[in-house]
């Protein structure tokens, strides 16, 4: 099995050092993704609960300021 995994990631004949490069970085930086799918909806989730709670104190600040500001 180890042989089969050497052979895939090993360069094929006719294949330039930069794509040789190129697929090696990006074998290398698979990343985190259930972790970033998981930061990403936590994310959404505190901005959908800060959003409901200031929700009406913000609004109604944004009214206070339109009104002075037209006011004058």
């Amino acid at each position: 099995m180890l042989d089969r995994l050497r052979e895939a990631l090993a360069p094929r004949a006719g294949t330039d050092v930069e794509d040789v490069g190129v697929a090696a970085a990006l074998r290398e930086d698979r990343g985190d993704v259930p972790g970033w799918v998981l930061i990403t909806l936590m994310t959404a989730g505190l901005v959908v609960l800060i959003w409901a709670l200031a929700g009406p104190a913000l609004s109604g600040l944004f009214e206070q300021a339109i009104s002075r500001v037209s006011g004058f």
